[in-house]
C-alpha cells in the first residue's frame, strides 16, 4: 500500500528586473526568484483534488506584484516579504521557503563619476539568499554568493601528500591556484560571548536580528572583502589550508554570522610542455583546464 511522503511545490526561475526611480539616480536590480511551498496538499495527489492548491502561475505573478510595491533593498529583505505573504494569504501552507539570485549590475564609471542611470555587470558572481519559515516561527536565513571567481600566481604549494603506485603529480612550491568560490552563511540568532563595549554593539546589532532587519548588504560587503583580502594574503600550502582561513577571516568580520561553508574548486592551471618547439617553460605557460579539477568544501563555525 502507498502513501505520500514529503512533499512541496512553487515556481522556479521568475526572472525580475526592477528600477527604484530617486531624483538624482535609478538603482537596476535582476533577480531570478524561486518559491517552494510546504503545507496541507495531501489530496492533491492522491484525490485530485486541486481545492487546496495555488497555482505556480499565481506565485510568479505574486513577485511582480509585491515587488511593484516593496521598499526592500536587498533580496534577503525581499525574499522574507515574499515568504510572508505566502504564508499570510493561505491558510493551507505550512512553511515557505523562498531563494533568490541576484546578478551584480553597477553604475557605470565615465570620468571618474557614476553614471545615474547607466549601469554596468559586474561579477562573474551572483549574490544569493535562502529564507526558510514554519508558519509560527523565525526566519532562518542563509545568504551567499555563488561563483567567486579569484586566482593567484604565487604564494600558493602543495607537498607533503600521500604519494602511492597511482600519484603522478609533482609536488608544487609555486603553482597557481585558481577557484570558484560557492559561499554560503548563516546568521546567528544568538549574539557571542564578548566582555565590554564591543558586546553591547554586538548585542545591539543582534536585538536587531531578531526583528529581521540586518544590514544584509553590509554583512555582505563585510564578508566578501575579508574573504578576498584572505586568499590574496595567505600563504597557502593546500585549497584546504587557504580554504579555512578564509573562513575564519569571514567569521571575524561578521559577528551577525554563525558559520560560514565554503565550496572551492581547484581549477587547475597546467604547465604546457615547450620542448618541442626548443624552449623551455619556468612557470610561463599554462593551459587551464575545468574539467576534472578537485573539489574541496567545509563548514567553518563559531
Amino acid at each position: 500500500m502507498a502513501r505520500l511522503g514529503e512533499n512541496r511545490y512553487g515556481k522556479s526561475r521568475v526572472r525580475l528586473s526592477r528600477i527604484v526611480r530617486r531624483a538624482d539616480q535609478h538603482e537596476f536590480n535582476e533577480w531570478t526568484v524561486h518559491v517552494l511551498l510546504y503545507g496541507d496538499f495531501e489530496t492533491s495527489y492522491t484525490e485530485a483534488d486541486n481545492s487546496n492548491i495555488l497555482p505556480t502561475d499565481t506565485m510568479k505573478n505574486t513577485v511582480y506584484f509585491l515587488a511593484r510595491q516593496s521598499k526592500a533593498s536587498t533580496i534577503e529583505e525581499f525574499a522574507m516579504e515574499l515568504g510572508d505573504y505566502f504564508l499570510k494569504n493561505n491558510f493551507q501552507i505550512s512553511k515557505a521557503c523562498v531563494e533568490i539570485e541576484e546578478k551584480l549590475w553597477e553604475h557605470m564609471i565615465v570620468d571618474g563619476e557614476p553614471e545615474p542611470a547607466t549601469f554596468k555587470l559586474c561579477g562573474p558572481e551572483l549574490r544569493t539568499v535562502a529564507v526558510v519559515r514554519e508558519r509560527v516561527g523565525a526566519w532562518a536565513i542563509t545568504s551567499g554568493v555563488d561563483g567567486l571567481a579569484v586566482l593567484k600566481t604565487s604564494k600558493s604549494s602543495f607537498t607533503g601528500y600521500i604519494q602511492d603506485k597511482l600519484t603522478t603529480l609533482k609536488p608544487a612550491t609555486d603553482r597557481i591556484f585558481g577557484t570558484r568560490a560557492t559561499v554560503r552563511w548563516d546568521f546567528s540568532k544568538d549574539a557571542p560571548d564578548e566582555a565590554g563595549a564591543r558586546t553591547q554593539m554586538i548585542a545591539s546589532a543582534f536585538r536587531k536580528m531578531q526583528g529581521e532587519t540586518h544590514d544584509f548588504a553590509g554583512v555582505r560587503e563585510r564578508i566578501v572583502a575579508a574573504l578576498l583580502k584572505s586568499f590574496a594574503a595567505h600563504d597557502s600550502k593546500s585549497v584546504q589550508h587557504t580554504l579555512f582561513d578564509m573562513g575564519k577571516a569571514a567569521l571575524d568580520a561578521a559577528p551577525e554570522i554563525a558559520r560560514i561553508h565554503l565550496i572551492m574548486p581547484n581549477l587547475h592551471h597546467l604547465l604546457a610542455d615547450l620542448t618541442p618547439f626548443g624552449l623551455d617553460n619556468p612557470n610561463h605557460i599554462f593551459v587551464p583546464i575545468d574539467e576534472p579539477h578537485g573539489t574541496i568544501e567545509a563548514t567553518v563555525e563559531r
